[in-house]
């Protein structure tokens, strides 16, 4: 196969990751895709219960305990027992390229499962650790991570659901939306205000999927994609199922998405490697005016660019992958990572949709569902103009 169009070849040229030691879980993952091609799973007989279905085949894989620390059965990252309660932001991000490439869903289901539980392995007290977690590796827990609200995306200081107290615990009252598995997690990890000495402090707590006083309403997005808002009507919520200290809420919520951040740029980049090979693939085979396509120069020229952009999208997710592994991460690298791997994945596909012209856009062709699914990626866990704020700030941090 072409090296250009194969993952990953920047961070092997440039030795940003140790061949050696990734090449089980490449393994692992070339003999899943390989199988999920065998058997596909039909999306359109309904999103919950593809979504199911993939939980249970990562699962199997073993592809799901890369999302939960190994002392409560994930991954074994193999460097010490100091290691045993974190997460590989490099193997997140490997397994997101490869599963992208295959279906936006399949990488949805998988991400969910870190995203809605990670938190718990963060701050929640050790029996609901060893309850939930290891049922997250096995795909028996479906997870969700409610944070968003009308009045609060990129602002999450501005959340507006209350936890009031009450005997034994708090009571939950407010309304979360996009929020990814709605209606399909067994459990949730909720944001919300509570008051305390001072001004209101924001706390996480880990809520049912079936907690009397939880209600969802379903939201259709462009992609095939479980999603909705979340009621939260005086739902009780026993103090053994807070999540941290009061008031910490806030920096678990960042540190969380902090973990996940970059993998969203992985994920972009697994759109891009599938959309140039479709589109690498469709100018060779499709004839115009006597020749294929792929001999006419201004497409040469524009694969050119998307391959170098490709390429320079690599580098930067896995080097902030790297770089928070190793505990050196600075906010602007993850930022730069998402969006410059976000924007390039939108050029590179809409590309692919011009170069397939009419068949570019019907409904059942790759281009015409990458297309779909590319679009979120450049406004969840950050928008663009977020991270554009983000290196900024850092340019022109004077501490700098």
């Amino acid at each position: 196969m072409n090296p250009l169009l194969t993952p990953y070849v920047t961070e092997r040229a440039l030795g940003l990751l140790d061949g050696p030691r990734w090449r089980p879980l490449e393994d692992a993952l070339a003999t899943f895709v390989a199988d999920l091609r065998a058997r596909p799973v039909d999306e359109e007989a309904g999103e919950d219960a593809a979504a199911r279905i993939y939980l249970l085949r990562l699962a199997t894989a073993g592809l799901l305990e890369w999302v939960v620390p190994a002392a409560y059965g994930g991954a074994d990252l193999g460097e010490g027992p100091e290691r045993a309660a974190e997460l590989s932001s490099t193997a997140i991000c490997l397994i997101r390229q490869w599963l992208a490439r295959e279906s936006g869903a399949l990488d949805t289901a998988f991400v969910m499962q870190g995203l809605g539980s990670f938190p718990l392995a963060l701050a929640a007290g050790e029996p609901l650790r060893r309850y939930v977690l290891p049922r997250v590796a096995s795909g028996a827990t479906v997870c969700a991570f409610a944070l968003t609200e009308p009045e609060a995306g990129s602002d999450v200081k501005n959340l507006r659901t209350t936890a009031t107290p009450a005997d034994g615990g708090v009571v939950l009252d407010g309304t979360k939306c996009f929020i990814s598995n709605a209606g399909l997690a067994d459990s949730y990890v909720v944001f919300a205000r509570e008051a305390g000495e001072g001004k209101p402090r924001i706390s996480a707590f880990f809520v049912a999927g079936n907690a009397p006083g939880l209600s969802v309403i379903r939201t259709r997005v462009l992609a095939p994609h479980p999603i909705g808002t979340v009621k939260l009507e005086r739902v009780f919520v026993p103090e053994a199922h807070r999540v941290g200290e009061p008031g910490a809420g806030l920096k678990l919520a960042l540190g969380n998405l902090d973990v996940f951040r970059v993998s969203v740029g992985a994920a972009a980049l697994g759109l891009a490697d599938r959309a140039l090979a479709e589109t690498v693939a469709h100018l060779k085979r499709r004839v115009q005016f006597g020749k294929p396509l792929a001999e006419q120069q201004g497409l040469q020229f524009a694969l050119a660019d998307l391959a170098t952009e490709q390429l320079a999208a690599q580098l930067l997710v896995y080097r902030a992958a790297a770089a928070r592994d190793a505990g050196h991460a600075t906010s602007e690298m993850a930022a730069m990572a998402k969006m410059h791997a976000t924007e390039s994945a939108q050029r590179a596909i809409d590309r692919a949709v011009q170069s397939f012209g009419g068949l570019g856009v019907t409904v059942g062709q790759v281009p015409e569902r990458l297309y779909r699914e590319i679009r979120a990626l450049r406004i969840y866990e950050g928008a663009t103009e977020v991270q554009k704020l983000v290196i900024a700030r850092a340019l022109l941090d004077e501490r700098g």
